[in-house]
């Protein structure tokens, strides 16, 4: 029996038993919300497209493509979220879109590799829809392959092949693609917030899935996730699935229905990197060619060599690696606390390994830093640990992302556990040097002095700037670490810790962290009159970017 607060669902609760993630429920309700915070309602008003899950007259799940000009999804309020675009007649889903359905949404930059997802309830239909948010959470950037977008003219929709197999051009599709949508539903016959449909996204090395039997059966990785188990609870508990796949060269859409099986422990497979396998026996295939007037083009032509000037270890398992221009030529400077894509060789795969791995320098120090934590199973962390050492070369992109420090002067909290340490110090870089009077908390929390990276660098910062204060928690200290020097509170950080500070209404909280972290951090502050508006995170997943 599901209990009545826990924001999943007996099928989400059974895939997270079966894969012993530990008791999710109590920790992602701060993460599940019932409403969009500001940064999920401004990220949803800025994209060319949405990813819709939703079931059929039959109540089979499908997942497709919805696109408009810009601005054309928006939020008028913090529970809803206003859709003024529609679906072709020859969409699976076109018919699906009345009041009181319930639709999933899945938002996708492609180019920064940002998602968040919510699922709802349409009170609203027609050439435009609203969704009353019931979920609303963001998602890890895993497996994400960068793309830029752009759009064509639009013409006329080429008539939708239907059949009930993949032919051969079908079969060749999926096995070269690095990306796919996934379409599952679940309900308990009552209202529950964690009924109805999901939308995610699965991403990989090309051919990450699998052709079999003659194309009758698809066979799907399943990474390390957010540890909520969404596509797999619901396929537990109903087996029907939606995939969709996208040809983003000519705008295509191939949808495929089937039936899925998880295998939980697979053996000799296909990509020994998967965790389970979800496989699924294809019933039915609709493929619709340039359905969409967007294109999409992938962005590894921007990549960049940069040379390994210097590898320090941080702690028991943090290293850094000091990266320059192979001619000595400055780095373009970065914003404090993004990130940099890059791309590895890896031994033994077949594909180019992406991560992304926050910036932790100077912004203007006219090289990058980034600091890597070793992960049980992280294919690029353990290659740089193992293998990248000074001179070597890796590929990069200009750096990235939106967590940025917030321009002005007013006080400023950063606040972070592990690694996720790592935008916070590029952060309290830039503000000794160009802010020194802006009133500064650094708060980080370790397991004890072995895992806690950066104390000398940090401590050289605190004590030459008076506008900034530290505080260092350890949550399992050692005998041989010292209360007072090596940290200052044993335990970990709560937001009580931080409303202590007392640090103003102004105040902007900088978070950084693990999933479960950053759940609890944000309701406690929430729950303490912060505005949401006011807290700004970035999550490295349970598992980190490995």
């Amino acid at each position: 029996m599901t209990p009545k607060d826990s924001p999943f669902h007996v099928g989400e609760l059974e895939a997270q038993r079966r894969a012993k993630v530990g008791d999710v429920a109590s920790w992602a309700g701060g993460f599940i919300r019932d409403h969009m915070p500001d940064q999920h309602r401004d990220f949803f008003a800025m994209l060319p497209f949405l990813v819709v899950a939703g079931g059929d007259d039959k109540g089979w799940p499908w997942v497709t493509i919805i696109e408009g000009p810009a601005g054309f999804a928006h939020s008028p309020d913090p529970r809803r979220l206003s859709v003024r675009s529609g679906l072709h007649p020859q969409d699976p889903l076109a018919a699906a879109l009345f009041p009181g359905s319930r639709i999933g949404i899945l938002g996708i930059d492609l180019a920064t590799r940002r998602r968040n997802r919510l699922n709802g309830l349409i009170r609203a239909a027609g050439g435009s829809f609203d969704i009353e948010v019931r979920q609303s959470f963001g998602n890890c950037p895993q497996y994400i392959h960068q793309r830029n977008w752009h759009r064509v003219e639009p013409v006329p929709a080429a008539r939708a092949r239907i059949s009930h197999r993949l032919d051969p051009d079908q079969k060749a599709r999926i096995a070269a693609a690095n990306t796919l949508f996934i379409g599952s539903g679940h309900s308990t016959g009552g209202d529950r917030p964690s009924d109805g449909y999901d939308a995610s996204h699965r991403g990989g090395s090309r051919g990450f899935v699998q052709v079999a039997d003659d194309g009758k059966l698809l066979r799907i990785p399943d990474y390390a996730g957010n540890r909520f188990f969404n596509t797999i609870g619901n396929l537990v508990r109903d087996p029907r699935v939606g995939l969709l796949f996208v040809d983003f060269e000519t705008g295509g859409l191939l949808h495929v229905a089937g039936r899925a099986r998880i295998d939980w422990a697979p053996k000799d497979s296909h990509d020994p990197n998967a965790l389970r396998m979800i496989e699924v026996t294809v019933e039915k295939v609709i493929d619709r060619p340039a359905a969409l007037a967007l294109r999409w083009s992938e962005a590894g032509a921007e990549f960049r060599q940069l040379k390994v000037i210097g590898k320090v270890s941080e702690s028991d398992r943090i290293t850094s690696f000091h990266l320059a221009s192979p001619d000595g030529a400055a780095l373009p400077p970065f914003g404090a606390g993004q990130h940099l894509p890059v791309e590895l060789k890896v031994p033994g795969q077949p594909d180019r390994i992406k991560r992304t791995y926050s910036l932790s320098g100077p912004p203007q120090a006219g090289t990058y830093r980034i600091s890597v934590k070793r992960e049980d199973r992280g294919i690029a962390s353990a290659f740089l640990h193992a293998e990248v050492g000074v001179g070597a070369t890796i590929e990069a992109r200009l750096p990235a992302g939106d967590f940025i420090l917030p321009a002005g002067e007013g006080p400023l909290v950063l606040v972070s556990a592990g690694v996720g340490v790592t935008p916070m110090l590029s952060m309290l870089h830039i503000v000794a040097a160009s802010h020194p009077g802006r009133r500064v908390w650094f708060i980080h929390g370790a397991r004890d002095g072995r895992s806690h990276a950066f104390r000398a660098e940090v401590d050289a910062l605190v004590g030459m700037h008076a506008n900034i204060t530290r505080k260092i928690f350890y949550s399992a200290p050692r005998e041989t670490d010292m209360p007072g020097t090596d940290f200052d509170a044993a335990g970990r950080i709560t937001a009580k810790d931080l409303l202590a500070f007392e640090a103003g209404a102004d105040a902007r909280y900088m978070l950084c962290g693990p999933a479960r972290f950053l759940a609890d951090i944000r309701a406690g502050l929430e729950a303490g009159d912060v505005p949401s508006s006011h807290i700004h995170i970035e999550t490295f997943g349970p598992s980190g970017r490995g």
